[in-house]
């Protein structure tokens, strides 16, 4: 159709070029697949579909606040984080906003859709695309909001919750709202000591995005939620959208898949041995990679690596489009051992084919 996506997991379209599925390393979901007790409650849902879905998802909220340990009226479910941003976006039109480059572009593209003025902080290669004290700097009197993902998309890194709660006073001294992107908060090896829950208590400044798409594998479900103890944020967010934004088979399998410790844990587990394992992997075959802390990481490669390693049938996200990167700079997800042997064993085989053909 001629259209080019901005993202990852585009497995439809590799299907219709090609097709079959492929390993896609481009999208960064869990590898576990949808734990089964999400399949049922979908499945027992199914009944109920000739209702409305719950509007305010009550016993959607209940549960996540019970999960993450907060008020569950700071909780406002969507139709996946994303949702959120969007609906964040529509309820503060026309406002000056401060985001680091490279990061997540949806921040950005909701925004600007909604005529807000959004800066770019540049975070440098040569500090690992860490978020430092510059950047504090730059929120002033202008500044009404502030994003921030952590762990960053797609450098996988953290900023460390002492640098954060500085942000937040800082966005506090100048009346902004600071966002923190915690989607993948899960991934890295302390979640608890990174995340910013504790402060949303004390701070009205403050809205955390989350989401089930990747911890639990539900990127066809659709479901996010924001938490924040600011209710005007709050209502300016559910207004700024339909009502039944979630659905009823969403909300369930939301609940379900909140009873499911023993699966993060499982997960957990495995993304901390196979994130350094493809790692070195990587830097053996002469590649620059970030020392990223979550469940994919930013290499640099040859730019055409993403066409040839879809010419065999593995998918990886080329991060050109990243405004602060450019040509060559690619993302890889962490998956299963034998998915990620699979990976550096083809990308080795074709790293090693432009050797030879250097070489002719």
């Amino acid at each position: 159709m001629g259209i080019k996506l901005t993202h990852g997991g585009d497995f439809a379209g590799f299907r219709r070029e090609y097709g079959y599925d492929p390993l896609d390393f481009s999208a960064n979901v869990s590898p576990l697949g949808v734990p089964d007790s999400v399949v049922k409650a979908i499945t027992d849902a199914a009944v109920l579909a000739d209702r409305y879905p719950d509007p305010l998802c009550r016993d959607l909220c209940d549960a996540v606040g019970k999960y993450e340990g907060v008020d569950p009226s700071y909780v406002i479910c969507g139709n996946g984080a994303a949702d959120i941003i969007f609906r964040f976006a529509g309820a503060m039109k026309n406002r000056n906003v401060l985001v680091t480059a490279p990061t997540f572009s949806e921040y950005e593209t909701a925004l600007t859709a909604n005529g807000c003025t959004v800066r770019r902080h540049l975070l440098e290669e040569e500090s690992g695309f860490r978020v430092g004290s510059d950047f504090l700097d730059d929120i002033d009197d202008d500044t009404d909001i502030v994003f921030l993902c952590e762990p960053n998309n797609p450098t996988g890194v953290t900023s460390g919750r002492d640098f954060l709660m500085k942000a937040l006073r800082t966005c506090e001294e100048h009346d902004a709202i600071l966002v923190i992107d915690e989607c993948f908060n899960e991934f890295i090896d302390d979640p608890q000591s990174a995340t910013m829950k504790a402060a949303l208590s004390t701070s009205d400044h403050l809205l955390i995005l989350k989401a089930f798409t990747k911890v639990f594998a539900m990127a066809g479900v659709r479901l996010g939620y924001g938490l924040c103890s600011n209710r005007r944020i709050l209502e300016g967010i559910r207004e700024s959208g339909q009502p039944w934004s979630v659905s009823g088979l969403a909300q369930a399998a939301g609940i379900a898949a909140l009873s499911e410790p023993e699966y993060v844990t499982r997960l957990s587990d495995m993304v901390k041995t196979e994130r350094p394992f493809i790692k070195k992997g990587l830097e053996e075959l002469g590649l620059e990679v970030m020392p990223g802390e979550a469940n994919y990481l930013l290499f640099r490669g040859p730019a055409d690596l993403e066409d040839r390693m879809r010419g065999r049938g593995i998918l990886i996200r080329n991060c050109s489009n990243y405004p602060g990167l450019g040509e060559g700079w690619f993302r890889t997800a962490v998956r299963t051992r034998e998915d990620n042997e699979k990976l550096l064993q083809t990308m080795k085989e074709e790293l090693a084919g432009e050797a030879d053909d250097g070489e002719a």
